[in-house]
């Protein structure tokens, strides 16, 4: 049974990340802009300005979630291996953004390349929430490169680091406060306590893939000519002055990774932030948010291999299937 399992779950890991791999984010009916939708209606019966109105509002939707993925769980279970690998194949691709991620932070790269600013504009809020009417070439080019670095965590490194540690239950529950705090988690005067919860509820669910997600820079960073004692050296003397706990992590290691520098004033449509800096070299170059896809794109692949490997693996760390 054990051994079904996990090889019923690393089968459905691979092929949830294929199926990413080649079609990407569905551009309508996506099942996480489905639960958007709902988490906004059910917002306008629970909202109140305190912290407990923001918990039990992220309590309920994180637990619905993971009814939903438990039960589609067992009743894939119940039809045998073949349909809980669908089930976690299924799950799988919802949860995962990197093959979005990186298309959109190419094509970024080459409205700035063609010096179409409005385009990059419009292209801005796919990847961050900060106001890009402020932002120059420059400014956009730090931002997407912050961007694809944060998400290369957030859309790609944890939701692999879940569905192998949890199985679908914990994938769409990760995907589920992923999505709360992009919609309420911010420092806007309406979320400050209400969106609390969902902020923290996404620090706890990243810290570990975020480091994760460091060291995988670290062993890519000669892909892009990059240095794997640069990406560390950046992570441990500058991470911690970030404001987030996990952000920091990754956009640090690939400041260093890259050899550029990060960080400074950044404008939010809520606030001005001033954010240290990270990294020592330059400010990023439209060439650097090139590098920064590529090397996103290889800590995905990286990922994913050892996220399918992780989950067919027993517990006493013997293969679970033989014949996976």
């Amino acid at each position: 049974m054990f051994a079904s399992t996990t090889c019923a779950r690393a089968g459905g890991l691979a092929a949830g990340c294929v199926a990413d791999a080649v079609l990407g984010d569905p551009r309508r009916g996506h099942p996480v802009a489905v639960f958007g939708r709902g988490a906004a209606a059910l917002e306008r019966l629970t909202y109140a300005d305190s912290r407990a109105a923001g918990a039990l509002h992220t309590g309920v939707l994180l637990a619905g979630l993971g009814v939903v993925g438990l039960a589609a769980d067992r009743a894939g279970a119940r039809r045998g291996p073949i349909a809980r690998a669908v089930v976690t194949a299924c799950a799988t691709f919802v949860a995962l953004g990197g093959t979005s991620l990186g298309r959109t932070g190419a094509l970024m790269a080459d409205h700035l390349s063609a010096g179409n600013l409005d385009a990059a504009r419009r292209l801005l809020p796919s990847l961050c929430g900060r106001d890009p009417a402020v932002l120059d070439a420059a400014g956009l080019t730090r931002a997407a490169v912050e961007s694809v670095a944060e998400n290369t965590s957030d859309a790609q490194v944890a939701p692999l680091w879940w569905a192998a540690a949890g199985g679908v239950p914990a994938v769409l529950a990760y995907r589920g406060v992923n999505t709360l705090d992009a919609m309420i988690g911010n420092r806007s005067v309406r979320y400050a306590r209400f969106g609390w919860a969902a902020a923290r509820f996404d620090d706890i669910a990243n810290y570990l893939p975020a480091r994760a997600t460091a060291m995988l820079v670290a062993v890519c960073a000669p892909l892009v000519g990059g240095s794997p004692a640069a990406a560390l050296c950046a992570w441990r003397r500058d991470a911690a002055r970030h404001p987030s706990p996990n952000a920091g992590v990754v956009e640090a290691a690939f400041a260093g990774a890259l050899g550029v520098r990060l960080g400074g004033p950044t404008q939010y449509a809520h606030q001005l932030e001033i954010r240290p800096t990270l990294g020592e070299g330059p400010p990023p170059q439209v060439h650097d948010l090139v590098r920064a896809v590529r090397l996103s794109r290889a800590v995905q692949v990286v990922a994913a291999v050892v996220a399918c490997g992780f989950s067919a693996v027993g517990r006493n760390g013997r293969r679970a299937c033989p014949r996976c």
